[in-house]
């Protein structure tokens, strides 16, 4: 799993460096750090249950219940607490916990901040961690979208990720969830070892003909440290082609696009206005409050990470301290820097006006490549092409020389 990076140390009071109160919408992320086992691509701080070293799932709404109310503590300081816009239950596999566990730790968020009356509340599953009784039992509590770690529609493309769900259960959740009155979001990994193009156009056609809201469709990374990197290394595994991928998101682009999906970030798709809010607003660099060991989160220009284990998680808050272990407080270059790498990604864009004068120099140029969207940019955004959005890291580069 990856290192959290470094900063200064956080205080165990939990207290923020902010002398006036925050303002804007505001969202809360809940890790749920368990799955049953560690697919081979997975970078993500998660943990089975022989890894968990005297942590317990049954305890873990407890412990979410103390760093709650320490964060509630916190932010009242800072002035009236806003109730949360969106909230996100990520992991990991949340939906190995019980029902009643998310619904509890749901209550918790709501008893400490509110629900905004519109409230997008999400939770990740996987196909074979969750039921149609389950389901129901979400959609009664309070949660408005499910999400299925779908990642493709071909049993030896699931092999090579080490998924372990049958492909054809994923129809069966869906429906379920359809039934429950929950939106429905599908995601999909694509550039898997020994993953053919016509093999994505499998995954792809099955994930249209559900008919989810909204469907994300990310490229395999291998990252270091994880077993497909080690099983790559040996040579037992391809790596993935960066040409192979850059054709399998165009067929994924042209493909969501007939079916009625319009893209609004670079991995996703969604029907009409079925954006997965909560996301959304990591890119545009709003506030959150991430929930969890491991879990990040960005409150008026600070941004902190807990400790990783769950454990150690518990530990500190038993003791009556914050989970945070550093954080660091970003000046407005950095700001600025950070929103140009996030909105220059979204389908809303970036105002050019945030970039330096060197960087709105390179407006002209990136229409002429056909890189960003010249209507947009006349309208005083950056907007990146279906080309732009296949190379979004060398269109920041030049945003930002």
């Amino acid at each position: 799993m990856g290192r959290l990076p470094e900063g200064e140390a956080a205080p165990t009071d939990g207290r923020l460096p902010l002398g006036t109160a925050v303002d804007g919408p505001f969202g809360v992320y809940l890790h749920v750090p368990f799955c049953s086992v560690r697919c081979g691509y997975c970078d993500f701080n998660t943990y089975t249950a022989d890894e968990l070293r005297g942590a317990t799932r049954a305890g873990y709404p407890d412990d979410v219940a103390a760093e709650i109310a320490l964060a509630a503590a916190s932010l009242a300081e800072l002035g009236p607490l806003r109730p949360a816009q969106t909230v996100f239950f990520g992991g990991g596999t949340p939906t190995l916990l019980p029902a009643g566990d998310l619904l509890t730790m749901l209550a918790g968020v709501r008893d400490a901040f509110g629900l905004a009356p519109d409230a997008e509340v999400s939770v990740e599953a996987n196909p074979d961690s969750i039921d149609a009784g389950g389901l129901a039992q979400l959609r009664a509590g309070g949660v408005t979208r499910v999400s299925f770690g779908m990642q493709s529609a071909v049993p030896h493309v699931l092999a090579a990720l080490d998924r372990t769900h049958d492909p054809e259960r994923v129809p069966l959740v869906v429906g379920w969830a359809r039934d429950a009155g929950l939106e429905v979001s599908v995601d999909l990994i694509y550039g898997a070892p020994g993953e053919s193009l016509d093999d994505w156009q499998r995954s792809l056609d099955a994930a249209v003909a559900m008919e989810p809201d909204h469907i994300s469709a990310y490229a395999l990374i291998v990252e270091d440290g994880t077993a497909l990197a080690r099983r790559i290394r040996k040579g037992e595994l391809t790596a993935p082609d960066d040409d192979l991928q850059a054709a399998m998101y165009e067929a994924a682009d042209a493909t969501l696009g007939a079916a009625g999906f319009e893209w609004y970030e670079v991995s996703n798709w969604a029907r009409g206005d079925r954006v997965a809010r909560h996301n959304l607003a990591y890119w545009r660099g709003q506030d959150w409050w991430g929930f969890g060991p491991g879990a990040h989160s960005h409150v008026g220009g600070v941004r902190w990470w807990n400790v990783k284990h769950p454990a150690a998680y518990r530990d500190r808050l038993l003791a009556g301290a914050s989970p945070a272990l550093a954080r660091e407080v970003l000046d407005d270059e950095t700001r600025r820097v950070e929103r140009v790498l996030l909105e220059s990604r979204i389908v809303d864009g970036l105002p050019i006006s945030m970039l330096e004068p060197e960087g709105r120099r390179e407006v002209a140029g990136l229409i002429a490549d056909e890189l960003i969207d010249g209507g947009a940019a006349l309208a005083g955004r950056v907007v990146p092409t279906l080309r732009g959005r296949l190379l979004a890291d060398a269109v920041v580069r030049r945003l930002l020389p």
